[in-house]
């Protein structure tokens, strides 16, 4: 019995040897496995910081192409009924000087862009917001 006990002796030991390397093992994968929830809640924290300035930056992206549409309306309408005023003016020479005396009706100048303030509009030299409006300028004119 003496071979058997030793035999059995042997596969003891090396049960225990191969549970300690089982064991090693765990521990060396609760560690990694520790390590990546780490750095798991650090990228899910950036994630969510760089979420929330891509929201903001959207709302002011969208803020401003509201506005930008809104000065590209204005620039519009002020062209337009510049535009109106022009003819309606130019109607008003041909009828007052004639139509075969054109050429001695005043000028009426055209409109221009201010390279200072894209928005403005100049009219005889003054500098008008296009929301201010043609008719009100019309009558300081």
């Amino acid at each position: 019995m003496s071979g058997t006990g030793e035999t059995l002796q042997g596969y003891n030991a090396a049960l225990l040897e191969g549970l300690a390397e089982l064991r090693a093992r765990r521990d060396e994968l609760s560690e990694r496995i520790r390590e990546e929830e780490a750095e798991r809640e650090r990228l899910q924290s950036r994630i969510a910081a760089l979420t929330e300035r891509l929201a903001r930056s959207s709302e002011r992206t969208a803020r401003n192409l509201a506005a930008k549409r809104q000065l590209e309306n204005s620039i519009a309408e002020s062209e337009a009924a510049y535009g109106k005023g022009r003819e309606m003016a130019q109607g008003f020479c041909d009828s007052e000087y004639g139509h075969n005396q054109r050429n001695s009706c005043p000028a009426i100048p055209a409109v221009r862009q201010d390279t200072s303030t894209p928005s403005a509009v100049l009219l005889r030299g003054w500098r008008i917001p296009p929301a201010a409006g043609f008719w009100r300028v019309l009558r300081h004119c």
